[in-house]
């Protein structure tokens, strides 16, 4: 369970949390749409099939700051927006955003409680739980669209019931959970492409590999849906995008290409420009207010695309000033450190190794730091609790990134 949701301060849901987090042990990944979740569905009334229009967003990175830009925009031009995105950083109820915010506890207690008791003790996963409380909870507060955020792959994600979506978006795909989705990035590509409807259009994002593109072009082929690549050229006429880092851009044009190629809502460039500079995605390169004496910035980014991201930021901030740059790093154990490591390495000083305070998924910062060792970094230290690191000598006067996991959020110095 998240050490945040622990201390909720409604203390029969954080209850009723600490209960889903343990289904099928804990929050883990069981890759396909089985038979009692469907039976769930049904059961609930299908609420899947009775919700506002849908864009189904998938992806190895990327998918948040989309979706974030998708919102924005539609809100810069009056809409009213559900989300569902996962996962949370502080609190559960941010994964479901009702017409623009989070759901309450109330609706969310009184939706888990619906659909435990409908569900009647069939044995489900974590995901499918939440799944079912988004698309209940959607079904029954009005909104004009619903922007839906794969848990993980796509064609055997249990988002993946939605007839026909208004569009697909995929994303920049990476090498991230090959143990489920391949070792390949055709192979990753094509669970992503499961998303495609017939007949829907599909926005492909920047791809670093020709094989991605083709691959999730050849699915959409068979299934005579529109195939709209997202330009990797900033156009002059739009400002820089909230957030920040050079690959926001590309997350932007996602977004952008998907709502000028749909004729259900109304898109000006205002509200594009006007969207741009609003847009909000907590975790992503994100500078945190703290009273340590160092510059704080803080990225949920934990595998090789997001790296690369985090890598070109560190490049500009090298040009910017001459301010060192230290890493605070944890890690799960699924996750490829060296391939995390590689392309930040020339733009680090040293790297504090932490952990994620009560979650057995994740290195030990003594393990961590083992595997960064070969890099001989002029520092390499570690620290037991991410917040020891607001009192390091070392880091004051620096700029320090704490990245590797999302779950480090809730554990930043103050």
């Amino acid at each position: 369970m998240y050490a945040a949701d622990a201390r909720h301060v409604n203390k029969a849901l954080a209850e009723k949390l600490a209960h889903i987090y343990t289904l099928r042990g804990g929050p883990t990944i069981d890759l396909t749409i089985r038979k009692p979740y469907l039976d769930l569905l049904e059961k609930l009334g299908n609420p899947h099939d009775n919700m506002p229009p849908v864009i189904h967003v998938a992806g190895t990175n990327g998918k948040g700051s989309t979706i974030a830009f998708l919102k924005a925009i539609l809100n810069a031009a009056g809409y009213s927006v559900h989300t569902y995105t996962s996962p949370h950083l502080f609190q559960f109820n941010e994964r479901i955003t009702l017409a623009d915010q989070h759901i309450n506890d109330t609706q969310l207690e009184a939706t888990l409680d619906e659909v435990m008791a409908v569900n009647n003790g069939e044995g489900l996963t974590f995901f499918e739980v939440t799944t079912a409380m988004a698309f209940l909870a959607f079904s029954r507060v009005k909104a004009d669209i619903v922007l839906l955020e794969t848990g993980l792959g796509g064609r055997l994600d249990c988002t993946n019931v939605i007839k026909a979506p208004l569009a697909t978006i995929i994303t920049a795909i990476g090498y991230d959970h090959t143990e489920f989705l391949g070792d390949t990035l055709a192979a990753i590509a094509g669970e992503k492409a499961g998303i495609i409807k017939q007949n829907v259009p599909c926005i492909i994002g920047a791809q670093a590999a020709n094989e991605v593109y083709e691959t999730i072009e050849s699915k959409a082929k068979t299934l005579n849906a529109p195939v709209i690549r997202a330009p990797e050229e900033w156009p002059q006429t739009l400002p820089d995008p909230s957030l920040i880092g050079p690959h926001q851009k590309q997350n932007a044009m996602n977004a952008i290409t998907a709502l000028q190629n749909q004729s259900a809502f109304t898109i000006t460039e205002d509200h594009i420009k006007h969207g741009l500079q609003n847009a909000t995605w907590a975790g992503r390169l994100q500078k945190t207010p703290t009273s340590a004496p160092f510059e704080l910035w803080y990225d949920g980014g934990h595998n090789e695309n997001a790296a690369h991201a985090l890598a070109a930021q560190a490049e500009l901030w090298q040009r910017q000033d001459d301010k060192p740059l230290y890493l605070v790093l944890a890690m799960m154990k699924t996750k490829d450190v060296q391939a995390f490591i590689t392309p930040l390495a020339p733009f680090i000083d040293g790297i504090i190794c932490t952990t994620v305070p009560e979650e057995p998924l994740c290195r030990s910062a003594r393990e961590l730091k083992e595997a960064i060792k070969p890099y001989d970094f002029p520092l390499l230290m570690t620290a037991e609790n991410p917040r020891d690191i607001a009192t390091m000598e070392p880091l004051k006067g620096t700029r320090v990134l704490v990245c590797g996991s999302l779950y480090l959020a809730a554990f930043l110095p103050k």
